[in-house]
């Protein structure tokens, strides 16, 4: 059986996410825009909601309609015609990635000093609801957001593109509980296999073991071991895999998963790492020890996300087609999907960076 959900407002629908994939390439092509430069007068810039190294956020309103967006401003740097080719690619994935569930690039403009990033405005994120202590919710809850944000990634391999940064507060939610992938700043096409790309990317905790080995050359599997760590960490409602740096963050996976070997996963010992470090042997911890609640099905998908092997990993399109999925409960309606209070997201601190390497600034990631 090949049902994958789709659409989370009739539950009862088959999918066709995976059948119409070439029809909906065809449509995207042609409703794509072509953006231009806009005078800045047209947004009005208010308070400020983010800021990272290069980046600042701020919450703002398109004069011209009245409605609400968030503005990311973007220094620019001293690159080819004085643009940032970082931003410039962030600006060309999320005008091809149209997809109801990763957020929506409405417009570009600069000045002399910043690129602005025009995009819709959403004021909340998984992350924010799972450290929200008054906000309870269920494993048809847990199976709504996990299949949005597979959708909206599945939407992404097949355009290509790696997200390279996947964790809670990068899973944006909406007024009526869509939840969108957003900040695609590390993101790159992903072309042949033996492409060599940096190991820095994806925060630590979501990390996948062959980035941390120091693997140059890797694909579609690291976002899916990221998804993995945001499963569980929707299932015990704090982080899984919390290293404070880089040796640390794989003696926790390797207590949590057991320590990889060569038989488990083939030419491992060939990565920088384990080629110069011998690292303790530890068993596997059973699921079931830590995660008593999940039922079989959302373990099984969890292990397999979580799988050592990136070879073996379950991609993105195996994963909505898993059964867990289709087994009871139905994932919730997103509208019906617990939310944070704004009390709740004006309290909210975003989780502060867990050391000087994760401010490494995006435009030196290939």
């Amino acid at each position: 059986m090949t049902e994958v959900i789709n659409n989370l407002n009739d539950t009862n629908t088959p999918t066709n996410d995976i059948n119409n994939d070439k029809k909906k390439e065809n449509s995207n092509k042609k409703n794509n825009r072509k953006f231009v430069i806009n005078p800045i007068n047209n947004y009005r810039k208010e308070k400020k909601i983010g800021e990272g190294t290069f980046a600042v956020v701020y919450e703002g309103v398109q004069l011209s309609t009245g409605r609400k967006v968030a503005i990311k401003k973007i220094k620019l740097g001293d690159f080819k015609d004085g643009f940032d080719m970082t931003a410039i690619r962030e600006i060309k994935f999320l005008q091809e990635l149209k997809h109801p569930n990763i957020i929506e690039l409405i417009d570009v403009f600069s000045n002399k000093t910043n690129l602005n990033l025009v995009l819709e405005f959403l004021d909340s994120d998984l992350e924010k609801i799972i450290k929200a202590k008054d906000v309870v919710f269920s494993v048809a809850d847990i199976k709504s957001w996990m299949l949005m944000t597979l959708r909206g990634l599945y939407h992404c391999h097949r355009s290509f593109i790696l997200h390279r940064d996947l964790k809670p507060n990068n899973l944006l939610i909406s007024s009526n509980g869509q939840l969108k992938i957003g900040d695609f700043g590390l993101s790159r096409d992903y072309g042949e296999p033996s492409e060599v790309m940096t190991s820095q990317v994806v925060t630590r905790w979501y990390r996948a073991p062959e980035l941390l080995f120091g693997a140059k050359e890797y694909g579609y599997s690291v976002d899916m071991w990221s998804v993995g760590c945001i499963f569980a960490e929707l299932m015990l409602r704090t982080p899984y895999l919390p290293g404070e740096n880089d040796m640390e963050q794989l003696d926790i996976i390797f207590r949590a998963l057991g320590t990889p070997t060569e038989e488990t996963w083939p030419g491992m010992k060939l990565l920088p790492v384990p080629s110069k470090v011998e690292f303790s042997i530890y068993p596997k911890t059973p699921w079931r020890n830590l995660f008593t609640a999940a039922g079989y099905d959302a373990l099984d998908l969890l292990e397999k996300m979580l799988t050592y092997n990136p070879a073996k990993r379950i991609s993105a399109q195996d994963a909505l087609l898993h059964p867990y999925f289709r087994n009871k409960p139905r994932p919730t309606n997103p509208s019906k999907l617990p939310h944070c209070t704004k009390e709740d997201i004006n309290n909210s601190k975003k989780r502060k960076n867990l050391d000087g390497e994760e401010k490494i600034s995006k435009r030196l990631f290939v």
